[in-house]
């Protein structure tokens, strides 16, 4: 007879015999049992509580995992669990080493990318095409975690904590590699403050952790797509403003779009996705920190595009207003004549 034991965390099990088991029990049995009838942990007086007639015990749940605990640290349980950790250590060592070689590849593609721009259009200045490159990155990533969450799934707000696919560790690679090349942009050309740099880093731990655990996966691509969501807004109105055309009606229709659509995916779909994380039994406990971090610094963008939207409208409000008693006085100047 044979016995089947599913490994936790694992698609694969493991195929013992009934001799096996009883030899491991025996084993377990005289590393632990202190005399006849008795476990070693268990007083007399808990013996006869629970087995009425001070017999064998009958806990075996917390009585036999003490002793297996000490039977194995008195039979150098320290050294296998040891080898243990060593061999996890080298396995994901192992998995790691194409998705290093994969991140460097994209970091190369993307450097490439911004080389070739700036050599086609020097002349716009390397702002102008950094941000290009971003714009080509954020419509790339909205497109792949578009396709992860609706159609290939799983679908994030149920199944959170769930193994890697291959489409998903490419999302995060793509990404990655961006991550990296825009973090050294702008660390060297000092363009960005500390929490657009916190924002950066956060977002390189978090990929470089879920790649590294082989989880979570779908949560990172979420996380992508809803940060990714309002690029396209956000460098459209940096060229509108660099262009001369900013003050205009489609600068300002931007500027709305940008702010409700960031409010909304930030916030609101945020939330939703940060409270399942935290609810779910699955995702490991680092995850859910990041998730919590990345939430908290969503508000404080969200503190800043409200002190940037009462700044505009006042000012807007101010125009409108000059305007209007200028047509005042210009109206009175005119029935006078």
């Amino acid at each position: 007879m044979k016995f089947y034991i599913i490994m936790s965390g694992s698609d694969q099990f493991l195929s013992i015999t009934l001799n096996e088991v009883r030899e491991f029990v025996s084993i377990v049995t005289d590393a632990a049992v202190g005399g006849e009838g008795e476990c070693g942990f268990c007083s007399p007086v808990e013996l006869r509580a629970v087995s009425g007639d001070g017999g064998s015990c009958g806990r075996s749940a917390g009585c036999r995992s003490r002793a297996v605990a000490e039977s194995a640290e008195g039979h150098g349980g320290l050294r296998g669990s040891t080898n243990t950790a060593r061999s996890w250590c080298q396995a994901h060592s192992c998995k790691m080493s194409p998705l290093v070689l994969g991140v460097g590849a994209c970091l190369a593609g993307w450097i490439a990318l911004y080389a070739l721009l700036c050599y086609t259009n020097g002349s716009c200045g390397y702002e102008w095409n950094c941000r290009l490159v971003t714009l080509f990155h954020g419509i790339l990533a909205i497109c792949i975690t578009a396709y992860i969450g609706y159609i290939d799934g799983p679908w994030p707000f149920s199944y959170p904590g769930t193994k890697n696919t291959t489409l998903q560790i490419s999302a995060m690679v793509l990404s990655l590699g961006y991550f990296i090349f825009d973090m050294g942009w702008c660390v060297y050309f000092q363009t960005e403050g500390l929490v657009m740099l916190a924002h950066h880093t956060m977002s390189i731990l978090g990929m470089l952790l879920t790649l590294w655990l082989g989880e979570s996966g779908i949560e990172a691509c979420a996380v992508i797509f809803g940060s990714e969501i309002t690029n396209p807004l956000l460098q459209t109105r940096w060229f509108l403003k660099h262009s001369g055309r900013y003050n205009s009606f489609l600068g300002d229709l931007v500027d709305v779009l940008f702010v409700l659509l960031f409010v909304i995916m930030r916030v609101f779909v945020g939330g939703a996705m940060l409270y399942c994380e935290l609810i779910s039994p699955r995702p490991k406990f680092f995850i859910k920190c990041g998730g919590v971090a990345m939430y908290v610094l969503s508000w404080i963008f969200v503190a800043d595009i409200a002190r940037f939207a009462y700044h505009k409208s006042s000012v807007k409000y101010q125009c409108w207003k000059s305007r209007r008693v200028q047509a005042d006085v210009n109206g009175q100047e005119i029935k006078r004549d």
